[in-house]
């Protein structure tokens, strides 16, 4: 079964400082048929105004993904960690036991663009941690999907305390690409630009496809696109 989700029947709010749109029930906005994929919890589309952020605040028992798409991040938390994430970069807290952060747009003049994505994590109560990631790559790379995040982590990857395999696909317009998900899984594929056929299912930038009873996915780059890829728990 594949279930298409368009972009503008996400969750939206605009608060002047940050318009943000929710591909699950999220803070103010609650909708009960999508309440997460599997372990997937929350995918939101944030675009952050220059100069402003989220002030420190905690969290626990989740692993919170970010995914920049333009600009920078400017990052602290009570681990002692301080870091900026820029476009291309991922980056993977873990607040297990409790941490709390700031995230703030590092730009006093252009906006910021990110996906922040919150996993339930296997288990309750693991030690706070940090990881950030470059991504960087030509779309004309030989591996137009490629593996950036599992539970086992890696070279060019995050670790994620979940069975869970997350991909990033990068394919110019006509160009292919896979990934084999396997018996008893399920996926979840957000675009992020551009539009792209994903097992005959026409996609677009901010669209979230629902994936289950299929082992493999085959995209095709409708036009130049960007996505990312949930190999989740069935």
């Amino acid at each position: 079964m594949i279930s298409l989700r368009k972009s503008d029947a996400r969750g939206h709010f605009d608060w002047g400082w940050l318009d943000t749109r929710h591909s699950f029930s999220f803070g103010d906005y609650y909708d009960p048929q999508y309440m997460g994929w599997s372990d997937l919890r929350v995918i939101n589309e944030d675009i952050v105004a220059p100069g402003t952020g989220f002030p420190t605040h905690g969290h626990k028992d989740m692993e919170i993904i970010t995914y920049v798409i333009d600009g920078e991040i400017e990052h602290k938390d009570s681990t002692g960690t301080a870091a900026r994430i820029a476009k291309g970069e991922i980056q993977r807290m873990s607040a297990g036991t409790g941490i709390r952060h700031s995230e703030y747009n590092a730009s006093s003049s252009a906006p910021l663009h990110l996906l922040q994505i919150w996993v339930h994590p296997e288990s309750q109560g693991i030690a706070p941690g940090y990881e950030q990631v470059d991504l960087s790559r030509s779309p004309d790379a030989q591996e137009p999907v490629r593996l950036i995040g599992s539970r086992e982590g890696g070279a060019g990857q995050v670790k994620i305390h979940q069975d869970l395999n997350l991909y990033s696909g990068l394919l110019m317009a006509g160009q292919t690409g896979h990934v084999w998900l396997g018996e008893k899984r399920k996926a979840w594929v957000q675009i992020v630009s551009g539009a792209v056929n994903v097992n005959g299912v026409h996609a677009t930038a901010g669209d979230g496809v629902a994936v289950s009873e299929h082992q493999e996915l085959v995209f095709v780059g409708d036009s130049d696109a960007e996505f990312l890829v949930f190999d989740l728990r069935g």
